[in-house]
Protein backbone atom coordinates (compact mmCIF):
# COMPACT_ATOMS: atom_id res chain seq x y z
CA UNK A 1 0.00 0.00 0.00
CA UNK A 2 3.10 2.40 0.76
CA UNK A 3 4.18 2.03 -3.03
CA UNK A 4 0.64 3.05 -4.12
CA UNK A 5 0.34 6.10 -2.26
CA UNK A 6 3.83 7.51 -3.28
CA UNK A 7 2.19 6.91 -6.60
CA UNK A 8 -0.97 8.61 -5.73
CA UNK A 9 1.78 11.72 -4.52
CA UNK A 10 3.63 11.80 -7.44
CA UNK A 11 0.71 12.34 -9.62
CA UNK A 12 -0.98 14.56 -7.77
CA UNK A 13 2.39 16.88 -7.71
CA UNK A 14 2.55 16.35 -11.56
CA UNK A 15 -1.08 17.73 -11.80
CA UNK A 16 -0.52 20.96 -9.37
CA UNK A 17 2.57 21.11 -11.86
CA UNK A 18 0.35 20.98 -14.77
CA UNK A 19 -2.37 22.98 -13.69
CA UNK A 20 0.40 25.92 -12.74
CA UNK A 21 1.64 25.96 -15.80
CA UNK A 22 -0.73 26.19 -17.74
CA UNK A 23 -2.25 29.11 -15.41
CA UNK A 24 0.70 31.45 -16.35
CA UNK A 25 0.90 30.54 -19.93
CA UNK A 26 -2.03 32.82 -20.74
CA UNK A 27 -0.03 35.26 -19.05
CA UNK A 28 3.12 35.09 -21.50
CA UNK A 29 1.99 37.14 -24.60
CA UNK A 30 5.23 36.02 -26.93
CA UNK A 31 4.05 32.23 -26.34
CA UNK A 32 2.38 30.87 -29.46
CA UNK A 33 3.29 33.92 -31.39
CA UNK A 34 7.17 33.12 -31.81
CA UNK A 35 8.71 33.51 -35.38
CA UNK A 36 8.41 29.59 -36.59
CA UNK A 37 4.76 29.71 -35.76
CA UNK A 38 2.90 29.62 -38.94
CA UNK A 39 -0.28 31.65 -39.21
CA UNK A 40 -2.55 31.71 -42.01
CA UNK A 41 -5.65 33.20 -42.49
CA UNK A 42 -8.36 33.29 -45.31
CA UNK A 43 -12.11 34.33 -45.39
CA UNK A 44 -12.84 30.97 -44.83
CA UNK A 45 -10.51 29.24 -43.56
CA UNK A 46 -7.55 29.89 -40.39
CA UNK A 47 -4.78 27.70 -39.88
CA UNK A 48 -2.35 28.13 -37.20
CA UNK A 49 0.97 25.66 -36.35
CA UNK A 50 3.02 26.47 -33.37
CA UNK A 51 6.34 24.61 -34.75
CA UNK A 52 8.78 27.20 -33.20
CA UNK A 53 6.33 27.05 -29.91
CA UNK A 54 6.04 23.27 -29.79
CA UNK A 55 10.08 23.33 -29.99
CA UNK A 56 10.43 25.32 -27.24
CA UNK A 57 8.07 23.74 -25.07
CA UNK A 58 9.64 20.36 -26.02
CA UNK A 59 13.24 21.43 -25.15
CA UNK A 60 12.34 23.24 -21.39
CA UNK A 61 10.94 19.82 -20.66
CA UNK A 62 13.55 17.56 -21.74
CA UNK A 63 15.85 20.12 -19.81
CA UNK A 64 13.58 19.20 -16.38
Amino acid sequence: MGDLGRLLILFGLLLVGLGAVLTLAGKLPWLGKLPGDIYYKSDHVTVYVPLATCLLISVLLSLI
